[in-house]
């Protein structure tokens, strides 16, 4: 199974280390499933990770040595073309133009993707946490 991770799930994964996304990475680096990521995800988690107020909570060597093992360990794919417009913020697009092309899940805490779950294979983390534990 692939998965694409939102840098909001990656970065919850840094704030709670008890949370469904912790629980996620830990799976992954487990071999559970393949996560899938791209230049666009990978340039996106690594500004968030600059915010001020996530640099009160995560150290910059914390943030880079994360970016590091995602950019050495994830599948990085290429990021598609101009992804259609599908989510009412246009700079999820990207998100799902990628997961479909890697016929991978979508894991993400951001509401208006995952109002997309009847028509794109979008799940909250704690769903995909529950999918993990039934394989």
């Amino acid at each position: 199974m692939r998965a694409v991770l939102d840098p909001n799930v990656l970065i919850a994964a840094l704030l709670s280390r008890t949370g469904p996304p912790a629980r996620i990475v830990v799976r992954w680096i487990a071999g559970d499933f393949e996560l899938v990521a791209s230049e666009t995800l990978l340039a996106e988690l690594e500004r968030a990770l600059a915010y001020p107020r996530l640099r009160e909570r995560i150290s910059p060597d914390e943030a880079s040595t994360f970016v590091s093992l995602l950019t050495e360990a994830a599948l990085v794919a290429a990021d598609p073309a101009n992804p259609e417009r599908r989510s009412v913020d246009a700079g999820d697009d990207y998100l799902l133009a990628l997961a479909e092309a890697e016929r991978a899940v979508l894991v993400s805490g951001d509401r208006h993707l995952l109002e997309l779950t009847d028509r794109f294979p979008v799940q909250a983390p704690r769903d995909f946490v529950e999918l993990l534990e039934r394989l």
